[in-house]
C-alpha cells in the first residue's frame, strides 16, 4: 500500500503505480551510504560528550542527562537485584519515585546495561544518544523510500532533514526519549500495514509491541503519533479519490486494532496501572504549560545551534535551548509553502488526498504547539487557543505544548522527499529546478546543526569510586552529598548512578532529579506535579548556597529543623566533594555550602578527597 499512489486495491504493496514504484532490488548501497553519512553527523553532533565522556556534561541541560545516566545505572541494579522498573526508592527517600509516571526508558536501561556495567553510564548515554540521532534519520528514510516510493536520494535527504532537524538537534541536550526521534516513523510504518488483507493478526501484534517499546522509551512523542495518525487517516479517507478503498480496508484496519490494543494493554497493563494510580504518581507535569508554548515568531527564527548562529542570526525565543522545537526559519517555510502548492498543481487523485491529509495533520499541530494563549515575540497575547480547552484533560495536561511543533519535522520532510523526487524526475523546467535547488540549498544550509554545547563535570570522588563511603553508611542506607540532589545540581544522582552501575553495595539518596507529586502527602492522594522533591528546609538552605552564595546566620532553631530533617530522610552520612557541577558553565558557591554545613552539623573530617559529617555514627558500616 502507498499513500501517494492513486487510489490503488487495498492490498496493493508496493503501489500499482509503476512510475512511482522503487526498484524491486534491494538497494544496499542506498541504505549503507544514508546509514554512514546519518552515524558521522550523529557522531559530528554529540562530538563534545565523545571526546571526554566521563569529563564532559551537556551545558545546556546538566539535570536531565544526570536523571538519563541515572536511569541507565538503576537499569543495572534493576536486573542485579531484580528491583521494580516502574518504581524505586533509591531516590526521594523515604518516599521513592515513580518511574512509570516519568520517563523511564526501561527497554534502552536493560538492553544497553551490559555497556553500563562495563563502561559506565556516561558512555551509554552517548552512544544512545548517538544511535537515537543516526537512527532516526535513518527510519525516516526507509519510511519515505518505502511509502512515499520516493528515490533514494529525495528519501536520504528527507531523511536526514528529519533526523537532525532543529527541534532534534535542541532535544539532544540531555534527551534521550526526545531524541528517539525514530520512534514515529517506525509505529507509523506498522500502522500503514494495518490495511493488508489477510495479515490483520500479525499487523496487529507487531503494531501492539510497537506501542509497547514506543511506550518505554518516549510515551509523550508516541501520543503525538497517535493523533497525527488518527488526524492523517481520518482526513485521507474522506477524500472522493480513495474513500472506495478506505472503506474497503475498514474491517481489516479495525480487525488490526482491536489485536494491537490487546496486546499493547496486556504488555503495559502494569506500567500504565503504575503511571495513573501508583504510589507517588501525579496528575499534569511539573512545567508550566503557559511558558512551554511555541512564540509564533520561532517558527521563522534559526537555532542557537546552527550554522545560521554563527553569523549571529541565531535566537532566544525557546524557554530553554532544549525546547527550540520549531526554529525552521523563514527560508525553509517559504520553500514548504511553495512545495505544497507545486505538488498540488501537479498532483493526481490519490496524491492530493495525501498532500491534503498531510497539510492538515501539520496545520492541527502547528496551532497546538501555540499552546492556551498566542505568544509573539516573547509576549503573551490575549488571545485564547484551542489548546486552552485541552489543558485539563487527561494526556494532553502531561504534553508540553511547544512540544507539538516536533509533528511539523515530518510534515516538511514528506514535502521535502516529493518536491526532491519531483526535481529528480525532470519534472520541472531547467529554470525552475535550478531555483528550487537553490532554495532547498537555502533553507537547509543555515540551520545545519553545530554539535551540543559541553562543560566539564565533577569526576566522581575517590570516596564514592573506591568504595569507602560503605565504611560509614549501612546497606541500603541514605547518604547525601551537598547541595542535595537537584537538576541545576545533580553531582550526588549522577554519582550514585555509577555506583548502581558497578554492582554490590548501594546507598539511597534523598532529593534527586524527578518529577513527583507536589507534597510529601499520604502515598495514592492524587496531586498536581512538581519537579523533585517538595524542598524541606535544610535542603533550600544548601541549594541557596550554591546557587546563590547566600548563607543566612543559623540559629538553634534551624539546627532543630535540620536534625528534624534528615531525620526524615534517615541520613547516616553527610559529604562535600572538592569541586561541584553547575549547569550552563555556572559557578556553584562551594565555599557558601562549606560553611553552611560547619553551621549546621559541625567540623567535618576528612576522608579520601571529601568532607565527611557523621550524622548517625553508631550503625553498622557495610560489611567488606
Amino acid at each position: 500500500m502507498s499513500v501517494t499512489a492513486p487510489a490503488p486495491a487495498a492490498s496493493a504493496d508496493p503501489p500499482s503505480d509503476s512510475a512511482a514504484s522503487p526498484p524491486r532490488s534491494r538497494p544496499w548501497r542506498a541504505h549503507l551510504t544514508v546509514a554512514v553519512i546519518a552515524l558521522a553527523l550523529a557522531v559530528y553532533v554529540t562530538s563534545g560528550l565523545w571526546r571526554a565522556p566521563y569529563q564532559h556534561v551537556l551545558s545546556d541541560n546538566v539535570g536531565d542527562q544526570a536523571w538519563f545516566e541515572w536511569l541507565l545505572g538503576y537499569g543495572v541494579y534493576m536486573l542485579s537485584n531484580g528491583a521494580n522498573p516502574y518504581f524505586t526508592d533509591m531516590m526521594n527517600a523515604p518516599l521513592g519515585v515513580n518511574l512509570a509516571a516519568n520517563t523511564s526508558i526501561t527497554v534502552y536501561s536493560v538492553l544497553f546495561a551490559p555497556l553500563t556495567h562495563v563502561a559506565g553510564p556516561q558512555v551509554t548515554f552517548v552512544t544512545i544518544l548517538t544511535l537515537n540521532l543516526a537512527g532516526s534519520a535513518f527510519a525516516w528514510y526507509l519510511f519515505f523510500r518505502r511509502w512515499l516510493a520516493v528515490s533514494p536520494i529525495a528519501a536520504g535527504l528527507a531523511g536526514l532533514f528529519c533526523g537532525f532537524a532543529p527541534g532534534f538537534v535542541s532535544h539532544a541536550n540531555g534527551h534521550l526519549n526526545w531524541s528517539a526521534g525514530w520512534v514515529a516513523p517506525f509505529v507509523l510504518w506498522r500502522v500503514m500495514k494495518l490495511r493488508e488483507e489477510g495479515r490483520w493478526l500479525r499487523n496487529g501484534l507487531l503494531l501492539g509491541v510497537c506501542l509497547a517499546v514506543g511506550f518505554s522509551i518516549a510515551p509523550e512523542g508516541l501520543f503525538f503519533t497517535a493523533i497525527a495518525s488518527g488526524v492523517f487517516i481520518a482526513v485521507w479517507s474522506f477524500a472522493k479519490a480513495v474513500k472506495h478503498e478506505a472503506i474497503a480496508a475498514v474491517r481489516t484496519v479495525l480487525k488490526a486494532l482491536g489485536v494491537a490494543a490487546t496486546v499493547a494493554g496486556a504488555l503495559l497493563a502494569y506500567p500504565l496501572y503504575m503511571h495513573f494510580a501508583g504510589p507517588q504518581s501525579f496528575s499534569g507535569t511539573g512545567f508550566n504549560q503557559r511558558y512551554f508554548v511555541e512564540d509564533v515568531a520561532a517558527y521563522l527564527a534559526f537555532p542557537s545551534r546552527s550554522v545560521a548562529a554563527l553569523f549571529g542570526l541565531g535566537s532566544e525565543l525557546g524557554p530553554n535551548r532544549t525546547e527550540e522545537t520549531s526554529f525552521f526559519g523563514v527560508p525553509l517555510l517559504i520553500l514548504m509553502l511553495v512545495a505544497f502548492v507545486i505538488l498540488w498543481r501537479r498532483a493526481e487523485p490519490g496524491r492530493r488526498a495525501t498532500l491534503r491529509a498531510v497539510g492538515v495533520t501539520g496545520a492541527v499541530f502547528l496551532v497546538l504547539s501555540w499552546g492556551p494563549r498566542l505568544n509573539w515575540m516573547g509576549a503573551e497575547l490575549p488571545i485564547p487557543l484551542p489548546y486552552a480547552a485541552l489543558a485539563y484533560v487527561p494526556l494532553f495536561d502531561s504534553a508540553l505544548p511547544l512540544r507539538f511543533a516536533l509533528a511539523l519535522v515530518g510534515v516538511f520532510g514528506i514535502l521535502l522527499a516529493f518536491l526532491v523526487d519531483d526535481l529528480l524526475r525532470g519534472r520541472e523546467t531547467k529554470n525552475t529546478r535550478i531555483g528550487l535547488w537553490a532554495a532547498i540549498a537555502v533553507s537547509l544550509i543555515p540551520i545545519f546543526p553545530l554539535p551540543v554545547r559541553v562543560q566539564d563535570r565533577a569526576t566522581e570522588p575517590d570516596f564514592i569510586a573506591n568504595g569507602t563511603w560503605q565504611q560509614y553508611v549501612t546497606e541500603g542506607g541514605v547518604l547525601t552529598a551537598l547541595p542535595f540532589a537537584l537538576n541545576v545540581h545533580a553531582d550526588g544522582q549522577r554519582w550514585q548512578a555509577y555506583t548502581m552501575a558497578r554492582g554490590g553495595a548501594q546507598f539511597r539518596i534523598p532529593d534527586g532529579y524527578f518529577l513527583g507529586p507536589m507534597t510529601t502527602g499520604e502515598e495514592g492522594r492524587k496531586e498536581m506535579g512538581r519537579i523533585g522533591a517538595p524542598p524541606l528546609s535544610t535542603d533550600w538552605l544548601f541549594t541557596r548556597a550554591a546557587l546563590y552564595g547566600y548563607v543566612p546566620r543559623l540559629t538553634n532553631a534551624d539546627r532543630e529543623r535540620a536534625r528534624s530533617d534528615l531525620a526524615y530522610w534517615d541520613v547516616e552520612a553527610i559529604f562535600l566533594a572538592d569541586e561541584i557541577t553547575g549547569s550552563d558553565h555556572k559557578i556553584l558557591f562551594r565555599e557558601a555550602v562549606k560553611t553552611a554545613a560547619i553551621q549546621l552539623f559541625g567540623e567535618p573530617e576528612r576522608v579520601d578527597d571529601v568532607l565527611l559529617w557523621r550524622i548517625r555514627p553508631g550503625v553498622d558500616p557495610v560489611s567488606k
